[in-house]
């Protein structure tokens, strides 16, 4: 007969037939197998999951927080689609609706105050809330603009050059990563060489500066990857198309694309500054 720590198998006939059982645990573990399905064991396993990392759970609340530090945000972007006012004549009102998406945004970062990189966006924001404002009343006035007023244009224009300047130094030039630049420069530089021939000439100079600005950000914002990244990518589209739509020819629903990309991306890229830098690693 088997000892009390050895579990013989039914039909074992020498010492190598038997499982020699170490600890309390394993005979716990160990159950045998009906004779009619054979001589063996199994194992059973009553193993519950862990609970989430620490690490996991901590991501998980910080994106919560940050997501509902933004709620004044979607609710202003909210109010803009509901009342769609694009095609109404400018006016005060329809600026300030438009603009306080963007404010919303820099009155968070200002509350946020992290790492130094709130307060410069939050400027950004207002500068970038003033751009709004001059250049036709928003970013889908640029044509009539284009057309009826081009000092505005340009100071609409410059106004979105300064706010991508504190992007940049906001976004670093550390790590460098030099290669990021070229699918860059694949994208842009065809696109701008397409867009440049529809341009009036005293414009040809302006939107190449502006263009080699929003190419910048949008090669730094790659390289911190992430929410910067997508924001930064978002807002080289829409500013694609609300230029080609400007200069070249018009596109069906540019309004609702340029509008829809440009509010993601300024959320997109403050959500970035909420929860602190996230350089990627490939």
């Amino acid at each position: 007969m088997a000892s009390a720590e050895t579990l013989s198998h039914p039909r074992a006939t020498s010492p190598s037939d038997q499982v020699i059982l170490t600890s309390p645990e394993a005979m716990r573990l160990l159950r045998p197998v009906p004779e009619s399905t054979g001589h063996r064991c199994e194992l059973t396993c009553n193993h519950v999951p862990s609970p989430s990392s620490p690490k996991a759970t901590s991501a998980q609340a910080e994106a919560l927080h940050a997501a509902s530090g933004l709620s004044l945000f979607f609710l202003t972007c909210t109010v803009y689609f509901v009342l769609w006012i694009p095609d109404d004549p400018p006016s005060p009102l329809g600026a300030l609706v438009k603009c306080l998406p963007v404010l919303s945004l820099a009155v968070r970062l200002r509350a946020v105050e992290q790492a130094g990189a709130a307060p410069t966006l939050g400027l950004r924001g207002v500068v970038e809330a003033e751009g709004t404002r001059r250049s036709g009343w928003g970013p889908e006035g640029f044509r009539g603009t284009a057309l009826t007023g081009r000092p505005l244009l340009l100071a609409g224009m410059a106004a979105f050059a300064a706010a991508h300047l504190l992007y940049l130094m906001v976004l670093g030039l550390s790590p460098l990563r030099p290669a990021t630049l070229l699918p860059v420069a694949l994208a842009c530089g065809p696109y701008c060489g397409l867009l440049l021939p529809h341009l009036p000439p005293d414009m040809v100079l302006p939107v190449a500066a502006y263009a080699i600005l929003l190419a910048a950000m949008l090669w730094r914002g790659l390289v911190r990857g992430g929410s910067a990244g997508l924001g930064a990518l978002l807002f080289t589209v829409s500013d694609s198309v609300l230029a080609w739509d400007t200069f070249s020819q018009p596109l069906p629903n540019a309004r609702l694309v340029v509008m829809t990309t440009y509010y993601a991306a300024q959320a997109l890229l403050a959500l970035s500054a909420i929860r602190g830098p996230r350089c990627k690693t490939n």
